[in-house]
């Protein structure tokens, strides 16, 4: 096509690549739960809870790896049917976890489920990446190698040849982590919960506008 305002012929086209790397990373986003008669009961039975996943988990611990999270504590009454009358309180405490070696991740979730018992919600388990800046770079190149391949295909089928690259303009880059979790299984054998490590992806996307000659 011609630039407006030039007598250049260029072509833009955009292209798009992905890398796969092994997670080295388990986050693990949980919620500690209690309903209790009174607010100090359904509090206190929160705090006991998460207190028992935090010392249960320090053994997997690591330098460089971040500390647990607790977020979004919440309290709220539970009232008869007709909603007049309150009846209890819930109490919830959300926490996340994160750990180094995602072979832990089946004993992290049996060493937490052990501890919070019944008060214990799983709300999401993440296998990640702890540095995705060489998948990054990756990608990139692949999604500027697809960009070209694709160019130069277009050029050839017009009789012309690409020339000096004129604007790269990038996508932001996209994350995808992709853990399989085996099938949730009785611990009657008192073995961890089975999950495999699957990949965590990166993709990229770039839009190139080359000149033809």
């Amino acid at each position: 096509m011609t630039t407006p305002g030039t007598h250049t012929d260029t072509i833009e086209v955009t292209g798009h690549g992905q890398a796969a790397g092994a997670p080295d990373l388990v986050v693990l986003d949980l919620r500690v739960q209690a309903e209790a008669d009174s607010v100090t009961t359904a509090l206190g039975a929160v705090a006991e809870g998460t207190r028992a996943v935090l010392e249960r988990t320090a053994e997997h611990r690591t330098e460089g790896v971040p500390a647990p999270q607790t977020s979004g504590l919440n309290l709220h009454t539970r009232t008869d049917r007709e909603g007049r009358a309150v009846v209890g309180f819930t109490a919830s405490q959300q926490l996340r976890l994160t750990v180094a070696g995602t072979e832990l991740a089946g004993q992290l979730v049996t060493d937490v489920s052990e501890a919070a018992g019944d008060a214990l919600r799983i709300d999401g388990l993440s296998l990640r990446v702890a540095d995705p800046a060489e998948l990054q770079t990756r990608a990139r190149e692949a999604a500027f190698d697809d960009a070209r391949e694709r160019a130069e295909q277009y050029a050839a089928l017009a009789g012309r040849s690409l020339g000096a690259v004129r604007s790269v303009v990038a996508a932001p880059a996209g994350h995808s982590p992709m853990p399989k979790m085996a099938r949730a299984m009785a611990f009657s054998d008192g073995g961890a919960m089975p999950i495999e490590g699957g990949e965590h992806s990166v993709s990229a996307s770039v839009t190139v506008t080359w000149e033809l000659t």
